[in-house]
C-alpha cells in the first residue's frame, strides 16, 4: 500500500532526484530506493559490526586454534 506523504528537500537535492529519475520523472520511486538502499546499509554495518565485536572477543583462542592447526602442517 502507497501513502502520500510531503517532505522538505534542498533544491540540490530535489535536482539530484530529477536527474536520477530521468525522463520518467518517477521523483517516489527514487527516493523509496534511496531509503531502502540507506536502511540495508545501516544493517549491514551493525551486523558487520556485531560480527567485528564477535571477532574480537575470540581473537586470542582463534590464534592459539590457528597456531595449533599450522603446527600440523609438514614443509614440502
Amino acid at each position: 500500500m502507497r501513502v502520500k506523504t510531503s517532505i522538505t528537500l534542498s533544491e540540490q537535492t530535489l535536482k539530484t532526484v530529477d536527474r536520477l529519475a530521468g525522463k520518467a520523472s518517477n521523483r517516489s520511486r527514487i527516493i523509496e530506493q534511496a531509503i531502502e538502499a540507506f536502511a540495508a546499509a545501516r544493517a549491514r554495518g551493525a551486523r558487520d559490526a556485531r560480527d567485528l565485536e564477535a571477532i574480537n572477543r575470540r581473537a586470542d583462542a582463534l590464534n592459539r586454534e590457528v597456531a595449533e592447526a599450522l603446527g600440523f602442517q609438514e614443509e614440502l
